[in-house]
């Protein structure tokens, strides 16, 4: 490997050491409670080396947004080009949005479950080719196809997606906050949850 190769993979771990780092603090301690200093001295780096990859803090919550979507993005769309039924397909589809955020919990929360400041523009994070709209068309796609495949009945695709959107961030959002909770295996309530939210659709529920 040349020395313009090794430079290169050196910034792209220290850009995903920052995001890593700050979307911890964003989590932990709250959005306008955490500085780009604090951020620094996490990783033990001058917070003038964080002003070279990101303009400010804004910037930085904005870019964990985009790359968690993306990371999300890239999991899904591989699924989605499986063969087979679209039914299984779509519930692959479940399984890995739900263990996506239960791998990465502090991105998950900072992308999720935190609220967008206004300093950032929630268009930017809304627009049709954004990472996020790309992850919610997944369930647009995945129910389209259950529905011409004749797997499900005719219906508002745009709100049965939205719906299932809620139930698998619902189960995702409970695992990750509420880990020490009794629950009666992670998987069954994963399963269980993924199962009666289809088969709902499919009884046209």
């Amino acid at each position: 490997m040349g020395v313009k190769e090794r430079r290169a993979r050196q910034k792209k771990f220290l850009r995903h050491e920052i995001l890593d780092a700050a979307s911890e603090l964003f989590v932990c301690d709250g959005y306008e409670n955490v500085s780009m200093r604090r951020i620094a001295d996490k990783i033990e780096y001058s917070p003038t080396t964080i002003y070279i990859y990101f303009k400010d803090k804004a910037d930085l919550l904005e870019q964990v947004c985009k790359e968690t979507f993306g990371r999300l993005v890239e999991r899904l769309s591989k699924i989605m080009e499986q063969p087979g039924d679209p039914v299984e397909r779509l519930k692959r589809g479940l399984l890995a949005y739900i263990e996506f955020g239960l791998e990465n919990p502090h991105h998950y929360r900072a992308t999720f479950m935190m609220p967008i400041p206004e300093a950032i523009h929630h268009k930017k994070l809304h627009e049709q080719d954004s990472p996020g709209i790309q992850a919610f068309s997944f369930l647009i796609r995945g129910i389209t196809e259950c529905v011409k495949a004749g797997k499900m009945p005719p219906m508002n695709v745009e709100l049965a997606s939205q719906t299932m959107w809620a139930g698998i961030h619902g189960i995702t959002s409970l695992l990750i906050i509420h880990s020490n909770f009794p629950w009666v295996g992670r998987d069954k309530v994963i399963h269980s949850t993924i199962d009666t939210m289809v088969a709902g659709m499919q009884d046209g529920r």
